[in-house]
């Protein structure tokens, strides 16, 4: 059933689905929407599990925050939306990539019977030099186009050269969007991995460049007796990658 939940300023749009036991909260990856984890929403349902797959705000059917989000605002959301249906601290939260930014943040300050992070991010990148170089040389460039152009002008220029120069997520993101995500993927949450107690799984695409599998052994290292499983031959959607396995690890999680 289709659902719409009004917090923080924004409409969220979630899926919500009866069953018995612990109830799965789906969350998907960052320019996905819901019906991106339908394959694994359909493992659950196939196990009686009452579900909510959800809309973040900014994404499918939920409408963008009206300032510039962190993964705690998200998480904030996601907290008011389980209290407003009555989910109990036995739900089990998936989070794939951005998704598993917020289980992480989540669980790390509720109770939850378990959490499953896929192709999860959550661990900051490291940067080269060149990196910080070119970082450094907008910043200077920046300041010499409010001063020759305005401030007006010269961030809608700055906007197109993003745009170009980023990732695909970057370019297909709307303003607000944008900078939603230049803030949420600078976040580092390593600090706050060893206060989650929950049961935790891994499951990682060994060839995932987006979230590299070294992300997950920081992760397995981090959280109090997580677990890994990764798949050969898998990106950054090992569950859509290798659905057949997937769905056995997971249903075997599910049952433990």
């Amino acid at each position: 059933m289709d659902k719409v939940f009004e917090t923080d300023g924004v409409r969220f749009a979630y899926s919500s689905e009866p069953g018995q036991g612990a109830p799965v909260v789906l969350m998907h990856g960052w320019g996905c929407t819901r019906s991106t984890l339908a394959s694994v929403e359909k493992v659950a349902r196939q196990l009686g599990r009452p579900t909510l797959n959800v809309d973040f705000p900014g994404f499918g059917e939920s409408t963008e925050p009206t300032e510039v989000w962190g993964v705690d605002r998200y998480t904030r959301a996601v907290e008011s939306l389980l209290r407003h249906e009555g989910v109990g601290d036995d739900a089990v939260l998936i989070g794939h990539s951005f998704g598993g930014r917020v289980g992480i943040l989540y669980a790390s300050r509720n109770r939850v019977g378990k959490l499953v992070l896929v192709d999860a991010a959550g661990v900051k990148p490291r940067r080269s030099l060149k990196y910080y170089l070119k970082v450094y040389r907008f910043k200077a460039m920046k300041r010499i186009m409010y001063m020759l152009m305005g401030k007006a002008r010269a961030e809608r220029r700055l906007d197109e050269m993003r745009a170009k120069a980023g990732s695909s997520d970057y370019a297909s993101a709307s303003p607000r969007m944008r900078s939603i995500l230049s803030r949420v993927v600078n976040e580092d949450l390593t600090s706050v991995m060893p206060s989650i107690s929950a049961p935790t799984l891994l499951i990682w695409g060994e060839n995932d460049t987006a979230t590299p599998l070294a992300d997950a052994r920081v992760m397995e290292r981090l959280i109090p007796g997580a677990a890994l499983v990764s798949f050969p031959g898998c990106g950054h959607y090992s569950f859509l990658d290798n659905p057949v396995q997937f769905a056995a690890v997971l249903r075997s999680f599910l049952n433990s």
